[in-house]
């Protein structure tokens, strides 16, 4: 953290232990980083989150965090039940007995039909230590946005689709998050918290996100699992200090299709290597899978799409794949070796890098 904001900080906690209140994470960020932009991606998540029962009929947390509908179907079973920000929805009693989950931008996919096809759950393109299913290999390799830095430069055209989140899970105060057990052994108090059956398909999306965030990170990088923004923010300043700017893809319309992309002039590369992301993953609230390393190249792209579509995305480039598993999705993407060349990628409109100015 800046030295010169330490009285401005403890000032704020002195008034706000003597009055009793607590910072607003808007606040708290302002706090500590009050020359930080915030990206729309953030600006989003902070929505209060109301807690809401109705005897049996309903359920809701957040702002779209967890919905739990126990109304009737035609079939008689229940009609609906969504969980997390863009990510994990499921529905069921439909006369044809089909049942969908879907976990945006190459996360976790499941599909069920009435013949009962095969579950397919593919693990996040952004945890570099799994390996990819030939399900996820072969349904869309471009889902995950890899390419390689040699290609960054104008003119350069891509098969991309970038999707827009426009409701779901929300940050929680970190006050109250912090009272909410985050851990494989205290899942089961996690679910009945939120209303959500054990052994259900959005009970595995959430305990996978668990179960991620415990994994030991890559060699060479540091991980973090932020379930509030205060302490996004507090992970973040501890690794690259309060002179930094968040970025996120932004796009200029609220719906995109999959087309072609070119890069146009402008690439600008950022000015350090040290470098925080942060990807969204699919929970009940809003959880953000963080990890900070020494060899990553940030970029700011601008592309424009077949159908005029303007993104200014964020690429991120990293150096060292040594480590990586050698299965990696971006591998067999890219037909490369783990440590050969810098393997790149954009990032969804929800997910966070943090560089330093």
């Amino acid at each position: 953290m800046d030295l010169r904001l330490l009285p401005i900080v403890a000032f704020l906690s002195l008034a706000l232990a003597v009055t009793g209140a607590t910072l607003s994470s808007e606040d708290y960020w302002q706090s500590v980083l009050p020359n930080t932009r915030m990206p729309k991606s953030i600006q989003d998540l902070l929505s209060s989150a109301d807690v809401t029962e109705e005897k049996s009929t309903s359920v809701s947390v957040g702002k779209g965090g967890v919905n739990v509908n126990t109304g009737k179907g035609k079939s008689g079973a229940p009609t609906g039940v969504n969980v997390g920000r863009k990510g994990v929805g499921v529905s069921t009693g439909k006369p044809d007995g089909k049942t969908n989950v879907g976990v945006g931008k190459g996360g976790v996919s499941v599909h069920t039909g009435p013949r009962k096809k095969p579950v397919v759950v593919n693990v996040s393109p952004f945890i570099y230590s799994y390996a990819a299913s030939e399900d996820q290999l072969r349904d869309d390799p471009n889902v995950a946005l890899f390419f390689q830095e040699k290609d960054l430069h104008q003119g350069t055209t891509m098969n991309l689709h970038f999707t827009k989140t426009t409701s779901g899970a929300t940050f929680l105060p970190r006050k109250e998050a912090e009272t909410i057990p985050f851990s494989s052994n205290k899942f089961s108090d996690v679910l009945q918290r939120f209303s959500v059956v054990p052994g259900s398909k959005e009970a595995q999306v959430m305990k996978n996100t668990v179960q991620e965030c415990e994994e030991p990170a890559v060699q060479g990088e540091d991980k973090y699992c932020a379930t509030s923004l205060e302490s996004m923010v507090d992970y973040s300043t501890s690794k690259l200090g309060t002179n930094v700017q968040a970025m996120s893809t932004e796009v200029d319309k609220e719906e995109t299709q999959k087309q072609q992309y070119t890069i146009t002039a402008g690439v600008k590369k950022m000015s350090s290597d040290k470098a925080v992301v942060c990807h969204d993953q699919p929970y009940a609230y809003a959880v953000f899978y963080c990890h900070s390393t020494l060899t990553t190249r940030a970029y700011k792209v601008p592309l424009v799409g077949a159908d005029g579509t303007k993104v200014n995305a964020i690429a991120v480039c990293h150096t060292d794949t040594s480590k990586w598993n050698p299965k990696h999705l971006a591998f067999q993407v890219l037909k490369i070796k783990p440590g050969t060349t810098p393997v790149c990628h954009f990032l969804p409109e929800d997910h966070v890098v943090w560089v330093q100015n």
